[in-house]
């Protein structure tokens, strides 16, 4: 009897099917104790943030809550930008803005989506928005329509902050639009309408300084060409 008891403990077969057994049990306790800590809110999908591009985030996903927003590199009202290495863009920037806001729009534009056509497909539309809301209204009110979404897209694509998120921050004010995600997003979009109406000129300035600091102009993104030049005629001299 002790002899075939030391056989079966000395069997392989027996050390195996205890082995197996075991990582069984390991693989129960783990799937029961993430069953446990997962919450409701991630199973049932509510409460969510909004991930840097603006699409919705659960809390208790893989990636994890949602990253802070950071502010503008400058603000609203500073047309000449700063004294930097940009300095010379913002104030091409600038002048764009205040003489020719079709063609800052179209190059934004053209910044953020990086599509051939881009910029004839969006300088177009918003000259003829321009010349038809001064010629029959005395002013720029129509164009705003037609460009503030692009406002939106610079602030999710790079997880700015807000209108409503800084007058909270400075002065605590717009607390109660903050609380709620959905309601938070819908007004930071109809704060980057009301800048595009009230302070059109200086929104277009704002996103083209944010937007020529951030990406690279799509021209610049060609691949160089190698140029091969073959070497000069060479002659072999023969001495006297």
């Amino acid at each position: 009897m002790a002899n075939n008891n030391n056989l079966e403990e000395s069997s392989p077969l027996l050390s195996k099917q205890v082995s197996v057994e075991e990582d069984e049990k390991k693989n129960l306790n783990v799937n029961n104790s993430t069953d446990v800590a997962a919450s409701p809110a991630a199973r049932t999908g509510a409460g969510f943030g909004w991930t840097a591009n603006g699409l919705p985030l659960v809390h208790g996903s893989v990636v994890g809550e949602p990253m802070g927003r950071s502010q503008w590199d400058s603000s609203l009202l500073a047309c000449l930008g700063r004294n930097d290495e940009f300095c010379s863009s913002d104030v091409e920037v600038c002048l764009l803005g205040s003489v020719a806001p079709c063609v800052l729009y179209g190059s934004n534009v053209e910044r953020l989506g990086s599509a051939p056509g881009t910029f004839a497909n969006h300088c177009l539309p918003y000259s003829g928005l321009y010349l038809i809301g001064n010629s029959f209204f005395g002013w720029n009110c129509l164009a705003p329509w037609f460009s503030y979404p692009t406002r939106t897209a610079i602030r999710r694509k790079f997880n700015l902050e807000g209108t409503c998120e800084a007058l909270n921050r400075s002065g605590g004010c717009c607390g109660s639009c903050l609380e709620d995600e959905v309601q938070r997003e819908q007004c930071e979009s109809a704060c980057d309408f009301a800048t595009h109406v009230f302070c059109h000129a200086c929104a277009l300035c704002q996103e083209g300084r944010e937007l020529r600091r951030r990406l690279p102009h799509p021209g610049f993104n060609a691949q160089p060409v190698l140029v091969m030049i073959p070497p000069g005629e060479q002659t072999m001299g023969r001495g006297d």
